[in-house]
């Protein structure tokens, strides 16, 4: 094959950051991809249906003329959420869902949950409205290595939760383990999961062996090279309950680069040129659409988008800029380290 032709994506788990950032990155993403679940945790952080009323026209107030691009908004839970203004936010159709940090976690994490029964009317209500949680699955316990977080998150945190709220909605955001996989693939209707490029591409060695690589550095981190195949099959597969959430994240390179650097991969420029070339090597291209375009809308209760993308297979390897600039200083974008020749032309 040489040619392949999808509706046109989503995005369904981003940052674009505010400000100098977020007119530098948005462009990126608007390029290729119709609509996006956009993170909320700024500084500080998306928590009022108000916050993300004014966070969206900052971000349509940013989009170049003629590009089109919807932003799904969503709210950050924290420990003083209001029920009421959480199902006011859903009730305006612009808050998309709602997103989990644990304190900790993650970049500006630090307003997140740090005893779950303290945002359980939150839960509830949501429950009953079908607004979906978005999870980031890591606990943070000091003692919980690094690597395990995820499978921890999951066996003492997310099931209890889900068995408590069985009515709730929840994506289990950027899996990175077999375990996430086996859970999210058995879970029911409720329960999906988003994956994304980079973990599809990258394990540990490529962020530790012969070096620290600071730009592969990302969280949750990427994990041994069985995980990643894991990832892989899901994404691969077919099952409607994987879909794409390339949690692409910018940081400015004197932030990644530096003794405690950032985690995040920026790769809202190249990811569906990337994802054609894994889903090539899986033998998979004739799933790409329903990874990418059609299994996140159908979670989410949206239609799928009309628009359509082209790519072709080149002799000629992909070109992208080494860098993105912005006025706060330049974003490094992920290079995959091999040649990837499927170009996106429309």
């Amino acid at each position: 094959m040489t040619s392949l032709t999808i509706r046109r994506p989503d995005d369904w788990h981003l940052h674009l950051r505010d400000g100098a950032m977020l007119r530098a990155v948005l462009p990126e993403t608007a390029r290729h991809f119709a609509r996006a679940i956009v993170m909320p945790n700024l500084v500080p952080p998306v928590v009022t249906l108000a916050d993300a009323l004014a966070y969206r026209e900052r971000i349509m107030a940013a989009l170049p003329d003629g590009m089109s691009f919807e932003p799904l908004m969503t709210l950050y839970l924290t420990e003083g959420s209001d029920p009421a203004d959480v199902a006011a936010a859903a009730a305006s159709g612009v808050v998309k869902a709602v997103k989990l940090y644990p304190a900790g976690a993650t970049t500006n994490s630090q307003s997140g949950v740090r005893d779950l029964s303290r945002v359980l009317p939150v839960l509830e209500r949501m429950a009953e409205i079908g607004l979906p949680l978005c999870v980031h699955g890591e606990v943070t316990a000091h003692e919980v290595d690094i690597f395990d977080r995820e499978a921890v998150f999951i066996d003492t945190v997310l099931a209890p939760l889900r068995r408590r709220l069985p009515e709730l909605r929840v994506v289990l955001e950027h899996v990175t383990t077999e375990e996430g996989v086996a859970y999210a693939g058995e879970g029911g209707e409720g329960l999906a999961a988003t994956i994304t490029t980079h973990h599809l591409i990258l394990n540990r060695n490529h962020i530790l062996a012969g070096g620290i690589r600071p730009h592969y550095y990302c969280l949750p981190v990427a994990k041994r090279e069985k995980h990643r195949l894991a990832l892989r099959r899901a994404a691969t597969g077919g099952s409607p309950r994987f879909f794409l959430g390339t949690d692409s994240a910018p940081h400015v390179d004197a932030l990644k680069e530096q003794a405690c650097g950032c985690a995040g991969c920026f790769t809202a420029t190249n990811t569906l040129s990337l994802l054609a070339h894994v889903f090539e090597e899986e033998g998979a291209l004739d799933r790409l659409e329903g990874f990418a375009a059609l299994h996140g809308p159908a979670f989410y209760g949206l239609p799928v988008n009309a628009g359509q993308i082209r790519l072709e297979r080149r002799a000629e390897p992909c070109r992208w800029p080494d860098k993105i600039a912005s006025e706060a200083g330049p974003v490094t974008v992920f290079d995959p380290g091999f040649p990837v020749h499927w170009h996106v032309v429309t």
